[in-house]
């Protein structure tokens, strides 16, 4: 097959990440690229200083670039973060909350899971009760959006809690940063981890963790990882000008600088936000006038992913509507709760209002339950 020439996608990925991207970041890893040129090192320096400026609008935030998938992150975050006399407190209501739990019981930390419930979100009120009830916890850990059912967490009120009581904060914002206003100094958060495939429409294959340099610069020797050893990979990139510890992957991050432009050319994270809400908002109500419900309230609803109870009727199943949907040029998620049936669909990516109106048209034509 001649690549050169194949066609468009044949359908939108209307997931949390991987997601579907523009034209233009797809081209942009067309050219192959030489891990120690200073052409290239020279990209991965302006984008670690282009993120530092996205977390936050004071200084003293750095970026350290990941080999792997989000998950990687989170374990070199943690992994390097907590020393070995220190304790994790995770707060989690869903799956992703739950892996941080899972990722520090097997590196060894101490680890106090609280678990909210997956239709609740966090309670700061309980967080300050929990830090009282084990002080020898030093770090807490929570999702911003968890994807198992597009609930948005309270990470500000939880961050004033934890810097009140002298805990370091870490926030997993895989699938909210790049595309939900925030601001590491104002949610008081120590770390911050995300993907290059999520909000900012990269394509998988790295992802980065944003720390204070104070924070980080402590962590020396402390890694529980090779690979994932967080504090050697920044200080590789600080002295070396962009360089990695091990083979980078080049391509994805060229492809990632284009989606770097493309977000500050829509107007930056506000702009991307907007739509992202817009999409979410048409979404919702032209699947409630279909007849479906959600399984979140709106206020606790995320513009990221929106998590849909399953049709009652007898002869509904997932995958042939999953598979209609997908004839008509649009792919889903399945569902992630375990206490209730549901599918979930996505808002992110290179995806526009008038793409919900096309998708919406399709699951009107792909009810075949309904006769």
């Amino acid at each position: 097959m001649d690549l050169s020439r194949s066609p468009d996608n044949p359908y939108l990925l209307l997931t949390p990440g991987p997601l579907s991207t523009s034209k233009s970041v797809k081209a942009a890893m067309l050219r192959d690229w030489c891990t120690w040129d200073a052409d290239y090192n020279a990209i991965v320096t302006d984008l670690r200083a282009r993120l530092a400026a996205l977390a936050s609008r004071e200084p003293g935030y750095t970026a350290t670039l990941m080999q792997g998938s989000g998950t990687f992150c989170v374990e070199a975050c943690v992994g390097t973060l907590v020393p070995e006399d220190g304790g994790l407190l995770v707060l989690a209501n869903g799956a992703y909350g739950a892996r941080i739990a899972t990722i520090a019981r097997v590196l060894r930390i101490p680890v106090v899971e609280e678990d909210f419930g997956e239709v609740s979100p966090v309670d700061p009120d309980r967080v300050a009760a929990l830090l009282a009830a084990h002080p020898a916890l030093t770090h807490v850990a929570v999702v911003h959006c968890e994807t198992t059912t597009g609930m948005l967490n309270p990470i500000e009120a939880i961050g004033a809690v934890v810097k009140a009581a002298g805990k370091t904060y870490l926030v997993d914002a895989m699938s909210s940063f790049g595309g939900i206003p925030l601001d590491m100094a104002a949610i008081g958060a120590d770390a911050l981890v995300s993907s290059a495939n999520k909000c900012i429409q990269g394509v998988p294959g790295f992802g980065f963790v944003l720390t204070r340099r104070g924070v980080l610069e402590g962590c020396a020797g402390r890694a529980r990882s090779v690979s994932l050893d967080l504090y050697d990979q920044w200080r590789a990139m600080e002295q070396g000008g962009g360089k990695w510890r091990f083979t980078s992957p080049t391509h994805v991050v060229r492809a990632f600088a284009q989606a770097m432009d493309e977000l500050a050319a829509e107007g930056g994270v506000a702009a991307r936000f907007a739509r992202y809400a817009e999409n979410q908002r048409r979404l919702v109500a032209g699947m409630a006038a279909l007849g479906f419900d959600t399984l979140l309230p709106r206020a606790l609803q995320s513009p990221i992913i929106t998590a849909f109870l399953s049709p009652s009727h007898p002869d509904y199943a997932f995958k042939p509507f999953y598979e209609r949907l997908k004839a008509k040029g649009f792919v889903i998620y399945p569902g992630k709760v375990t206490a209730a049936d549901t599918f979930r669909i996505g808002n992110i990516g290179e995806v526009y209002p008038a793409d919900i109106e096309r998708l919406l048209s399709a699951v009107a034509e792909s009810m075949y339950w309904m006769g």
